[in-house]
């Protein structure tokens, strides 16, 4: 069995379980259990805080975690990434508040900078030759300024929201993050097979997020010039259709290019476009 360790609560939390509930595990999830077992796989689940699921990582706990690439960077630089899962996107960003004059990093010389991620923001310093005073705070970061203890902040960032309700203004990205699985160094041999088919089934699911099935109709002599605007896997499927002289041409696109593809297609002769979701992609 493989343990995997996910946030209590918390911004991780819920689309952690739905990628394991998409990779087909069943969790037994009681109520506020601290850890939980899977019916159909040989995984056990541990609902940790936040802060405390690197160091969980380290000592062999668990075998794997989801967690933010922030807190890897602040925690964790030790702990190799297995695979980045594209959810719970942000950023830690510096803020100040509106009314201050901002040109550029120099005027964070000397300030005196609130923040929960104190081994990133002096990283972050040091690498722009600043000095600055940290006040580190575990939570509610934004309100420093506001009562005269920090002339800055530097906080995660997601919407913004939270930084317009406490009249501050993003002035410096220090790095992006989004969702990573990350291992254990103390992986047995036993645990790697297993952890192997987790990320079979995790890779399929991610797979088919950035990818759309799609569905046309041209032309027979569309074909050629069809073909060779779709990116497909191997190659299309091409059948032919009660109507002759026409066909219906089958494949896979990246739902990043969506509009542009469909445009080259439209252009090429394809005609009755239909774009479905795919719930896996195994190849």
């Amino acid at each position: 069995m493989i343990k995997i360790a996910i946030q209590k609560s918390g911004r991780l939390h819920e689309e952690s379980l739905k990628l394991l509930k998409d990779c087909g595990i069943t969790i037994q999830n009681g109520k506020d259990q601290l850890k939980a077992s899977a019916l159909n796989f040989p995984l056990e689940v541990l609902y940790l805080r936040n802060g405390d699921i690197p160091q969980y990582l380290r000592d062999g706990v668990a075998d794997l975690a989801i967690i933010g690439e922030n807190l890897l960077v602040e925690k964790g630089e030790d702990l190799s990434v297995v695979t980045q899962l594209g959810f719970s996107k942000c950023r830690v960003s510096l803020a100040v508040p509106k009314g201050t004059p901002y040109r550029s990093l120099a005027d964070l010389q000397g300030k005196r900078i609130a923040t929960s991620y104190p081994n990133t923001v002096n990283k972050f310093l040091k690498e722009n030759d600043l000095q600055a005073d940290l006040h580190i705070i575990n939570g509610s970061v934004e309100i420093a300024p506001n009562i005269g203890l920090a002339d800055a902040i530097c906080d995660i960032v997601s919407s913004g929201s939270t930084l317009f309700k406490n009249n501050l203004k993003e002035v410096q990205k220090v790095l992006v993050s989004e969702a990573v699985l990350a291992q254990s160094p103390k992986i047995t041999s036993a645990s790697k097979q297993l952890i192997d088919k987790l990320l079979f089934r995790i890779e399929a699911v991610l797979r088919a997020k950035k990818s759309r099935y799609i569905l046309l109709n041209a032309p027979n002599d569309c074909i050629a010039a069809i073909t060779q605007i779709l990116p497909v896997l191997k190659s299309p499927t091409v059948l032919p259709l009660a109507q002759e002289g026409w066909s219906s041409i089958h494949s896979v696109i990246d739902a990043g290019t969506f509009w542009e593809v469909i445009d080259a297609l439209k252009a090429a002769g394809a005609e009755d476009i239909l774009v479905c979701p795919i719930e896996k992609m195994v190849l």
